[in-house]
């Protein structure tokens, strides 16, 4: 058996890092920046009991109060 396939995206892939070789600093670099925080617990407190409920079937109210009479 031959298991040597590589898809299109593959190829394109190996190929386009190939060319730009400051690609995989960039994308870690970028996700330094949105992702790899450190979590701050009484922030996330604060965050969490400052939220307000919402009312179920949020969407279908008016529908629920019209066939709930």
């Amino acid at each position: 058996m031959d298991y040597s396939y590589e898809s299109e995206q593959t190829k394109f892939m190996r190929d386009f890092l190939e060319k730009n070789p400051q690609v995989p600093d960039k994308r870690l670099e970028a996700r330094g920046i949105w992702w790899d925080k450190s979590l701050n617990k009484e922030e996330q407190k604060r965050f969490k009991e400052s939220t307000v409920p919402h009312k179920p079937y949020a969407y279908f109210s008016d529908f629920i109060k019209k066939n709930n009479k």
